[in-house]
């Protein structure tokens, strides 16, 4: 099997895997009900097919989906190009599998080969079985997060004596070098322009240390940061 204890070195157990393959299978656009059955990595062939996200927050996993046949809706249109993106098709469900592990992010939804995830001893994978078969296969693999890789470095002890030590968190979205004669000049209306491009990732600092990247969302008229890679930076913490 994949996973044959309770639960991985990262935390995750057999029962939060069967949840999320449970809930990922009522949500894919598949148009017959689909049953999740605890299965073996190498009976994934076309892994370089597979449509892959990262979850973050009270645990971290690496989640992955392959169907044998595409959604109807990632058919090609009249150019040659798929009416809709088949990672787009199947965030919604790869969403839904992640709500079940709790408080977190999901990054966004990618096509990429997931041959090392499904090989992975640690990585529950589950045969998508529907009335004709096997409709495709889904991977979870809980990660270690940076706290758990500190503890087992031995830095747990050390962070725990500062763990309850406020610290400013900074969301940066771009910057600029301006001379002093142009800031004095500013008035309301100016505009200034920064070194990054509209649409790309903002830096989270944490004390002035880059810890995160992510995006600038609104929630109820306030700014927000949508967290979409935590840095690793555990090595660092001497």
């Amino acid at each position: 099997m994949s996973m044959t204890s309770t639960a991985n070195a990262a935390g995750l157990s057999l029962g939060q895997a069967q949840a999320a393959a449970e809930a990922l299978a009522r949500v894919l656009p598949t148009g017959t009900p689909l049953t999740p059955l605890l299965s073996q990595g190498s009976e994934v062939r076309e892994t370089g097919r597979a449509v892959v996200a990262t979850f973050v927050g009270s645990v971290a996993a690496d989640l992955a989906v392959v169907l044998v046949e595409a959604p109807q809706l990632v058919d090609e249109g009249a150019d040659g190009s798929p009416v809709v993106a088949l990672e787009d098709v199947l965030q919604p469900a790869l969403e839904a599998a992640s709500d079940t592990l709790g408080a977190g992010v999901l990054d966004d939804a990618r096509a990429e080969d997931a041959a090392e995830l499904f090989s992975d001893p640690a990585t529950s994978v589950f045969a998508l079985s529907g009335p004709s078969g096997v409709a495709g296969w889904f991977a979870v693999r809980g990660r270690a997060s940076v706290a758990e890789r500190a503890g087992a470095s031995g830095l747990g002890g050390k962070l725990g004596r500062i763990s309850n030590v406020e610290m400013a968190l900074t969301v940066e979205i771009g910057r600029t070098r301006m001379a002093v004669r142009d800031v004095l000049a500013m008035e309301p209306g100016a505009v200034i322009e920064l070194d990054r491009s509209a649409g790309s990732p903002a830096d989270v600092l944490l004390n002035g240390r880059l810890i995160a990247h992510g995006e600038i969302v609104v929630i109820d008229q306030d700014y927000a940061v949508r967290i979409t890679k935590i840095l690793d930076t555990a090595e660092d913490l001497d």
